[in-house]
């Protein structure tokens, strides 16, 4: 096996793959760092792992979890007659 199989194969195998951290799921977001540290202390929003001092997001539980924040839009009660 030759130096570039080696390094493609290890760049698939990467133990961060499918892995997000927390500033560039803010960016996706559209939130900030803090926000997104609010809700893991109040333990809201996707669940994250710690490895350190960093902290990162499974991409799947994310979408999950966007799709569960889905709710149909009520109707307000009265209104007008």
């Amino acid at each position: 096996m030759g130096q570039t199989e080696r390094a493609s194969n290890a760049g698939s195998k990467s133990p961060l793959n499918g892995w997000i951290s927390r500033k560039d799921l803010a960016a996706e977001l559209g939130l900030t760092i803090d926000t997104l540290g609010r809700w893991q202390r109040t333990r809201f929003g996707p669940v994250c792992i710690k490895a350190g001092r960093k902290v990162f997001y499974r991409r799947q539980i994310v979408e999950a979890w966007l799709l569960a924040q889905e709710k149909p839009r009520r109707k307000k009660a009265g209104g007008r007659k």
